[in-house]
């Protein structure tokens, strides 16, 4: 929840400064979207060391696989924020109006050290949850909005400088403070606990760690194209800029409910080892799904949607109203994802992770052909229809979990009836 403020956060702040509507397409509609595709092979590193570092061997080759995929993502990032590859393959691809090309390429630039810290910081939280430590997640996630909020609110005192200089700096600082406060909170589990845990037998083997984790990453990578794929929809639209300038502002909200079902994942695959699990688990989930649905519809259908976008977020009246309605869709967004995490989280403890690489390609066939029809038929501005297709791909990925989930269930259930000589 922590880091779904960030978004709504710097979002205001570039909605206050010079070029609101420039800034705000920029950051939302092409340096956060590629900043989040360099990151997604790394981001499932804080459900591997959660499920596999069960002792120091294991620790050391999760460790040595993290440092090195960090940094040769951080030379593409390089790559694509500094050199002709910028004009070459990234505004082609996003199609943004001119004057968002130079500021995100700026912003682009800027977010250089998002990658590693990612890495290094998501790597140790599955340490600090693996071993009960995961209210220091939560200081740690902490430190990093108040340092977003410094940088921010600095930058609107100043008021001098680009929204999207300001966004980008803010958050490159606030996931650097926080990869800092983790690495030094796990070095005593490290030095303690962890070495002290028995040799797992067999030994994890880069081929075993290469089967659960290769499925997670391309996971992650298919799940982050969403940005991508929305913003190039987005910019072949109707009302392309104000539908982009919008388009961080609705995520932002839409992020920070989703946000309290994302860890859920890592809850599930922690707590399933624990006797009558399941159905504690199952009523926490529906619980969840109701509280955040309860608040989404409270913001939709008061006032608080006014407050929200115009008075807290900064939006003039006609984005405002443009963001409103596109949030009436995505609001169904949040309870899907506590649901999906909590059926995914069942399937990576399974360790069946392929079923979970299945059913985000089929979130992102189904979205990415929906955006497409939108783009050939231009029925409503470009970011309604991206709240539409996204929330068709959620549910049909939910859908296909499910299935797979019970179809490890059945599997499990003869082998044992047999003994396992089915």
């Amino acid at each position: 929840m922590f880091m779904g403020l960030e978004l709504p956060l710097v979002s205001a702040v570039m909605a206050r400064l010079l070029n609101p509507d420039v800034n705000l397409a920029a950051y939302g509609g092409l340096v956060f979207p590629v900043a989040l595709i360099v990151e997604a092979p790394i981001i499932m590193l804080l459900a591997a060391s959660t499920a596999l570092a069960k002792d120091y061997a294991s620790y050391l080759k999760m460790h040595r696989f993290m440092m090195v995929a960090g940094g040769l993502l951080t030379v593409l990032h390089a790559l694509l924020a500094f050199t002709p590859l910028f004009d070459a393959v990234l505004v082609p691809l996003f199609n943004p109006p001119a004057d968002v090309v130079e500021p995100a390429r700026l912003g682009l630039q800027i977010m250089l050290p998002w990658t590693w810290t990612i890495a290094y910081r998501r790597f140790h939280q599955g340490l600090l949850i693996r071993y009960g430590a995961s209210r220091a997640v939560g200081v740690g996630t902490g430190i990093r909005l108040l340092t977003v909020s410094s940088v921010a609110l600095l930058g609107l005192v100043v008021g001098s400088v680009q929204g999207v200089v300001v966004a980008t700096v803010a958050i490159a600082s606030g996931v650097t403070a926080e990869a800092l406060y983790t690495g030094l909170r796990t070095r005593r589990l490290v030095k303690g606990p962890l070495r002290d845990e028995p040799p797992v037998d067999p030994e994890l083997s880069w081929a075993a760690f290469g089967r659960f984790y290769v499925p997670l990453a391309l996971t992650s990578l298919l799940l982050l194209l969403v940005q991508p794929v929305g913003a190039a929809g987005i910019g072949r639209m109707p009302a392309a800029l104000a539908s982009l300038a919008a388009w961080p502002v609705v995520n932002g909200i839409v992020f920070l409910l989703r946000s309290v079902g994302y860890a859920y994942n890592e809850v599930v695959v922690a707590l399933m080892d624990e006797p009558d699990a399941q159905p504690m688990l199952k009523r926490f989930a529906w619980l969840m799904a109701g509280a955040v649905s309860a608040v989404a519809l409270t913001v939709a259908a008061t006032p608080l949607s006014t407050w929200w976008f115009e008075t807290v977020s900064g939006l003039r009246p006609e984005l405002a109203d443009l963001a409103r309605r596109a949030f009436w869709v995505g609001m169904l967004w949040g309870p899907i994802d506590v649901f999906r995490n909590y059926v995914q989280g069942q399937l990576v403890f399974e360790r069946e992770t392929r079923a979970i690489s299945e059913s985000v390609g089929l979130f992102l066939v189904v979205s990415a052909a929906l955006m497409g029809l939108g783009v050939w038929l231009e029925p409503t501005d470009g970011l309604v229809v991206a709240m539409v297709a996204f929330l068709a791909g959620s549910l049909v990925q939910l859908a296909w979990l499910q299935l797979r989930l019970r179809g490890v269930r059945a599997k499990r259930a003869v082998t044992a009836y047999t003994g396992g000589n089915a």
